[in-house]
This record gives C-alpha cells, sequence and structure tokens, in this order.
C-alpha cells in the first residue's frame, strides 16, 4: 500500500496554516514524516490552482475563500481516522462539490484528470525515489567502512564458483560498492527526467486557458515542467515507470550477487566468513542441532527475488499497448516496486553489519591451494622476458603435480619446481634452468605480497586503496547533499503554497 489510512500526511487547515509559519526565510525543512498518496497530490493541485488563478484572472477573487475553504473541509475530513481518502480525480471532486457547490469545479479550468493525475504519479514517485537514494546511500556507506577496515584482509576471490586468486577483502567490498554507486548515479538521472509537472497540459494537447504551468511546477516543488503536451500524460508516466523499474533490477540483481557469495561459504565445513549468530541473523535446524541456517541472507535474497519479479511488471504491462493506457502507471503497484527495493538495501545493510570475517581461516585457505599460482607466469613475464603462456603452462604444470601429491604452496619443494619447469620449456628458445631463486619462488607466492605489489590503478595496493575509499566517502557526502537539497526544495515550496493558499483562510 501507498499509503495506509493510519499513517497520513496531514493537509487540512491545521496543517496549511502550520507550514505557512515555518515558510519563513531560511527555514530548512527536513522529510516528511509520513508518506504521502494521491489523495495529498490532488489536494495540493487544487490550492495551487486557486492561488495562482485566482491571481492571474482565471478565476473569480471573490469565489476563492469559499473555494478553499470548500477544499480545506475535504482535506480534513480525509485526515480524520478511517476516512476515505480518494485517490483520483473523479472521486475526490464529488467531495469538493458537496462541500461548496458547483463553484467549486471553476477551479477546473484548463485541467483534466490525466494531466493531474500524471503530476501526482511524478510527486509520489519522486518521493519514492528519494526514500530508495537514501538506503541507497546507507548501505554504501556500510559497506565502504567495512571495505576500509578490512583493506588489509586478505581473502580468497572466485571466479566461476572456483577460488581464483587472492585479494583484500576491502578491495572485493569496494568492488560491490561500485556497482551501488553506479545505481546512486542511475538514481540521480533519473530523478532530473522524474522532476517535470504535467500540469496545464490537460489530456493531449494543452488548453485555451492562459494557465502559468512554470508557476504551478514551481508550488509543487518541480523543477520544470514537461515540454511536450502529449507527452506528458501519454508517454513520460510509462517511461518514468519502467526507467525506475529497470534501476530496481540492477539494486536486486548487485544485492543477489554479494548474497550468493556469501551464502556460498555456508556450504564449507570451515568457512572463513560467516554471520553472527542470533538475533535475526541466523536460527537454529529444527531438526539437526548442528545447523546454524542463514536467515537473513536467505529473507533478503527472497526479497531481492520480489523487488526483481515487481520490476519486470511496467515494461510488461505497457508492451503492446497504444500511448496513453494506465496499464503501468499505478501509483500502488509501481510504489510497492520502489519500496521492496528500499527494503532489499535495508536487509542488505544488516548483513553486512553482521558479517564475521575470519583472516587466519582466510589465509589457511588461500595457502591450501594455488590461487597465487598465476604470480609464478607473471613473475616470469615481467623478470625474465618469458611469454605468458609459456610461464602459464609451467605454473599450471606445477598445480597438477601439487594436486597430484597433496603439496600446498608453503611446503612444495623447489627441486620439483626446477624439474617441473625444465621439463617445459626442453627444446625451446628459452633458459633450460628455473631463473627464479627458491626464495623468489616462496614470496611470488605469497598472497598478501603479491597484493601489496600490485601496480595497477584501481588494484587492492594500500595507496589505491586509500585513494579509492576516500573518493567512495567523497561521493557519499555528495549523494547525501543531492538528497537533502531536493527534499528541502520539495517542504519549501509546498510550505510557500500553504502561506499563500492561507491567505483565503484569514
Amino acid at each position: 500500500m501507498i499509503h495506509p489510512a493510519d499513517h497520513r500526511p496531514k493537509s487540512g487547515r491545521g496543517a496549511i496554516l502550520g507550514l505557512a509559519m515555518a515558510c519563513l526565510p531560511g527555514a530548512a525543512l527536513a522529510q516528511p514524516a509520513e508518506p504521502r498518496d494521491s489523495f495529498f497530490w490532488i489536494g495540493e493541485i487544487n490550492k495551487a490552482s486557486a492561488v495562482i488563478n485566482s491571481e492571474e484572472g482565471l478565476l473569480d477573487p471573490a469565489l476563492a475563500p469559499g473555494i478553499a475553504a470548500a477544499l480545506v473541509k475535504v482535506l480534513e475530513d480525509g485526515d480524520e481516522p478511517g476516512a476515505k481518502r480518494p485517490q483520483s480525480v473523479i472521486t475526490f471532486e464529488p467531495l469538493l462539490i458537496e462541500a461548496g457547490g458547483q463553484n467549486v469545479t471553476l477551479l477546473h479550468a484548463g485541467r483534466s484528470s490525466q494531466d493531474m493525475l500524471s503530476t501526482a504519479r511524478a510527486a509520489l514517485l519522486r518521493e519514492r525515489l528519494l526514500d530508495l537514494a537514501d538506503q541507497l546511500n546507507m548501505t554504501t556507506r556500510t559497506m565502504v567502512e567495512l571495505a576500509a577496515r578490512h583493506a588489509g584482509t586478505i581473502v580468497p576471490n572466485y571466479t566461476n564458483g572456483v577460488a581464483a586468486q587472492p585479494n583484500s577483502y576491502g578491495h572485493y567490498l569496494l568492488g560491490h560498492a561500485a556497482g551501488l554507486d553506479r545505481d546512486a548515479e542511475r538514481l540521480r538521472e533519473a530523478y532530473v527526467r522524474l522532476d517535470r509537472s504535467a500540469m496545464g497540459t490537460t489530456v493531449l494537447n494543452g488548453t485555451s486557458w492562459p494557465l502559468n504551468r512554470e508557476r504551478m511546477a514551481d508550488y509543487l516543488g518541480f523543477a520544470a515542467v514537461v515540454d511536450n503536451a502529449y507527452d506528458a500524460a501519454q508517454i513520460a508516466p510509462v517511461d518514468q515507470a519502467v526507467e525506475l523499474s529497470s534501476i530496481v533490477t540492477s539494486i536486486a540483481l548487485h544485492s543477489g550477487s554479494f548474497i550468493e557469495d556469501v551464502m556460498g561459504q555456508y556450504g564449507q565445513t570451515r568457512p572463513w566468513i560467516l554471520l553472527e549468530e542470533g538475533g535475526d541473523n541466523t536460527y537454529v535446524s529444527s531438526a539437526m542441532p548442528q545447523k546454524r541456517n542463514p536467515g537473513i541472507l536467505n529473507s533478503t535474497r527472497s526479497d531481492a527475488s520480489e523487488a526483481l519479479t515487481l520490476a519486470m511488471g511496467p515494461a510488461l504491462q505497457a508492451h503492446n499497448l497504444p500511448p496513453g493506457m494506465s496499464d503501468a502507471k499505478s501509483p500502488g503497484r509501481n510504489g510497492e516496486m520502489m519500496e521492496a527495493a528500499t527494503e532489499v538495501l535495508a536487509g542488505l545493510n544488516d548483513i553486512l553489519g553482521a558479517l564475521n570475517i575470519n583472516p587466519d581461516r582466510a589465509m589457511e585457505e588461500l595457502n591450501g591451494d594455488w590461487t597465487a599460482s598465476q604470480e609464478l607466469a607473471d613473475l616470469l613475464m615481467r623478470e625474465h622476458a618469458m611469454p605468458f603462456r609459456v610461464g602459464h603452462h609451467f605454473s599450471s604444470e606445477i598445480v597438477t603435480h601439487a594436486r597430484q601429491e597433496g603439496l600446498g604452496p608453503l611446503d612444495f619443494p623447489y627441486a620439483e619446481a626446477q624439474r617441473i619447469y625444465a621439463e617445459a620449456v626442453e627444446g625451446t628458445e628459452y633458459p633450460q634452468n628455473l631463473p627464479i631463486t627458491e626464495d623468489a619462488f616462496r614470496a611470488t607466492l605469497d598472497p598478501a605480497a603479491i597484493i601489496r605489489a600490485r601496480a595497477t590503478a584501481g588494484g587492492p595496493q594500500p595507496a589505491e586503496m586509500e585513494r579509492m575509499i576516500g573518493a567512495a566517502r567523497d561521493r557519499l557526502t555528495a549523494q547525501d547533499a543531492w538528497i537533502a537539497e531536493r527534499r528541502t526544495h520539495i517542504e519549501d515550496s509546498l510550505a510557500r503554497l500553504d502561506r499563500d493558499f492561507a491567505r483565503f483562510l484569514e
């Protein structure tokens, strides 16, 4: 539900006068404490119509106080516990007529339910987008700070589900955070296209009434108007839902990918990463006393699947329809989709806070396998000018022999490395004796040394980790400011509207 009956934004006389008092120079308004619904935004549109049209000659100023009083009654009645709050223009207007007579329909100069509801839907999605952006920033910040704490923690990384190379766990987390950062960028870009008012375009091609579209947009907290009147109610509302669904899809995929990587550890008898036990994190199997099931991983993964399912809706609903059909425009369904993504990120945030990384066990796993073997091939090419594929073949033969004999990197005999190398290059133009000393051979297979020696920009070496963590923190700070600025703009605009509308109530 977009707007539960017991959780309502107040929009009657008390709320109007209160916001009018708050709209003072320099006043900073926080985000609304409660979610808004279409009833709220239809009321705001009616307030703005009353103010603008009476001041610009489209409504007799003498009639404005009566119309305003009727509107306030409808809004106050809707604020009562258990009261109906009509979510469409055609069900809202009869209440307005009942409260103020037919004269109230003079507000409807140059308006249609299509441009009104298109504007209300954009306003609803705009707030859901900011809520999602806020949670995305919170979760990403948790991930970045965890990365900072584990910048020097060396763990295995996996490709195709198999241990592949050593890496800094902090570097791994920053990789996931980069994906979430792109989601934040997509949200900011989508907001620009969403933050446009359709008001004044009516159904298809505008109206003969000289409406002040820009002033209406400003009162409702929009940055601009939808330029083309046909686009405003026919094309743009579907585009908005489909674009946001693509971002929800990306967030669900990013979250699910991280969760699945952690889940893989629960298939091991001695994992190097687990959840802290207890609370909502884990639960004991009802049958098997030894099992600690990762409850929060399962529930958040399920939430991600649900968000992904909801995100498929707008494109499927809009497919093969003529312009303007309402199938994909539902504020209830699209709001539920946005809220589902927000819940996924909240769950991911809890998961990050519950992770328990065991660096010693991670290093034991690294030293128990050959995830550092590529470095042998790199060393032969970097320092001895041997083609990578020759060094790769040598390294691969070492791994094959080691696994057959049950040997690990720490106890592999240097003499065996020399023998395997000689066989690998026999009859070639390359040096016939292994050109790596025993000390160099051992150091090359040290996972921590590999990480320290990385020279690639964007790698896990300490200097690059410090740079990337600092840059990630800066982006998060900028994103926090961006969210706050947009929320403040909306609240300031609505407060200014209430201040101007309140003059009719004096």
